[in-house]
């Protein structure tokens, strides 16, 4: 099947278009290409725009009429920035994903699969987290991402639009043949970072906040292989109509987790153990918006999804850390 991807350049986007092309789907790329490197599109079907360009999508749909869903990964993703740009994070995530999603119902492309987060969980006692459980995001970008899945629900009860949302936990590494990663140059992600400094790039890694309510004091994440997260979206497209059906409402909401938590001094002792050597670290206070963290509980994924991960903490890390050394030859920065 032909599938349409937003954000399609970007990290994840990339890696989810090369699983698809794996599995014997072609991708259809949209991206603004405001964070996404168009390096990322070559050799595919790219059309570089806006996702609230109702013309673009027209456009797209007449020259593709084949495409059958499509997968939403185009939004603003960094916190702390979310912190200090609520607006562009909410007319950008929000504002011109309902665009998109009327303009796609209108085309007769009811099928979204749409990458939302697990930051928008509310804290749990153990931390591990059910798609039943209560939400509480606690900054703009997770608050943006429960806007849309609220979105999804009410539109997916008036309209024809049905929607598989998916809420992941925190994805490293990259493809296994080390096309595409994580890509901005100044990182925020903490694994990328870890990266960074494990290679040299860096002087050190700052641990924010050591006095969480967790076993060590640090927050506790569920870290998943970007490629086993990609392969999720392609068994979530693939199953799309048996999902819905199974669900008996429009919509339906699946993590996407390893189903165990792991907190950063724990990720930073991974990190030494894939390298070898120790990792330099100073701490710091949290940052504006970041939560202490969840797991995921992922039997639902396992029961609708026949999905499940494969590769461990280390091999993501592992994965990461090559990504990180070969990128400077594919983006032309370190």
């Amino acid at each position: 099947m032909k599938v349409l991807v937003t954000g399609g350049a970007g990290y994840l986007g990339s890696i989810t278009s090369k699983a698809l092309e794996q599995s014997g789907h072609t991708p259809v790329l949209l991206d603004s290409l405001l964070v996404g490197p168009r390096q990322f599109t070559e050799g595919r079907i790219f059309y570089e725009g806006d996702i609230a360009d109702r013309a673009l999508l027209s456009r797209i749909v007449e020259e593709h009429p084949e495409i059958e869903a499509t997968i939403h990964m185009a939004a603003r993703i960094v916190v702390p920035e979310s912190v200090e740009l609520p607006y562009e994070y909410y007319r950008d995530n929000v504002a011109k994903s309902l665009e998109l999603f009327d303009q796609l119902e209108q085309l007769g492309k009811p099928r979204i699969l749409f990458s939302s987060t697990a930051s928008l969980y509310a804290l749990q006692p153990a931390f591990e987290v059910r798609e039943t459980d209560p939400v509480d995001p606690t900054s703009p970008y997770a608050r943006t991402k429960r806007m849309m899945e609220m979105c999804l629900e009410d539109i997916s009860k008036a309209t024809s639009l049905r929607a598989i949302v998916l809420r992941y936990f925190n994805p490293i590494g990259t493809d296994p043949d080390l096309e595409t990663g994580y890509h901005l140059k100044d990182a925020t992600h903490v694994v990328p970072l870890l990266a960074q400094t494990a290679l040299g790039y860096r002087e050190s890694f700052t641990i924010t906040g050591t006095d969480l309510p967790t076993r060590d004091g640090t927050g506790i994440r569920d870290y998943i292989h970007a490629w086993d997260l990609a392969k999720a979206h392609v068994r979530a497209v693939e199953r799309f109509d048996e999902v819905i059906e199974a669900e008996g409402a429009p919509y339906s909401y699946v993590n996407i987790g390893g189903g165990d938590g792991v907190t950063v001094k724990e990720l930073i002792a991974a990190v030494e153990r894939v390298v070898g050597k120790p990792v330099p670290v100073t701490e710091a206070p949290p940052r504006p918006g970041d939560a202490v963290g969840a797991f995921a509980n992922a039997d639902k994924a396992a029961e609708l999804l026949g999905w499940r991960t494969e590769a461990s903490l280390d091999d993501a890390i592992a994965s990461a850390l090559a990504w990180g050394e070969k990128r400077k030859s594919v983006l032309g920065y370190e």
